[in-house]
């Protein structure tokens, strides 16, 4: 069983910088997926960031791609996401989550390949 509490999120002026942090308690496989989700108002949550954790193979969309840089410290059992050049349409609730897929991050950011889940941060950009 997988316990994610995320912390980090608030407001920042654009072209600032954030970085939220998921603390992870428990384990599954030596080597699965995690990923940050956000979530803007009135949209549909959508995946931003993967980690294979047993590989450090990451990926990224394209609106995050080169802003965006997701990590893992597993000496701290924390994933981090670290958030550069901040614009007003990143603003949203920023979740993390991971998926008991052994070894691989399945394509597609489909919520339901993703079974545990953090409650969220807020991230506002203005």
């Amino acid at each position: 069983h997988v316990q994610l509490v995320e912390s980090g999120g608030g407001s920042v002026q654009a072209g600032g910088s954030l970085r939220l942090s998921c603390a992870v308690s428990g384990s599954l496989w030596s080597s699965y997926c995690m990923a940050w989700f956000r979530q803007g108002p009135g949209k549909e949550r959508e995946g931003i960031a993967s980690i294979v954790t047993g590989r450090g193979e990451t990926t990224y969309v394209d609106s995050v791609k080169g802003r965006f840089t997701i990590s893992l410290d597993n000496g701290k059992n924390t994933l981090y996401l670290q958030m550069n050049s901040l614009k007003a349409e990143d603003t949203a609730m920023y979740f993390c989550a991971a998926s008991a897929t052994w070894d691989r991050c399945l394509p597609g950011w489909r919520l339901i390949d993703y079974a545990y889940w953090g409650q969220g941060t807020q991230v506002t950009v203005s």
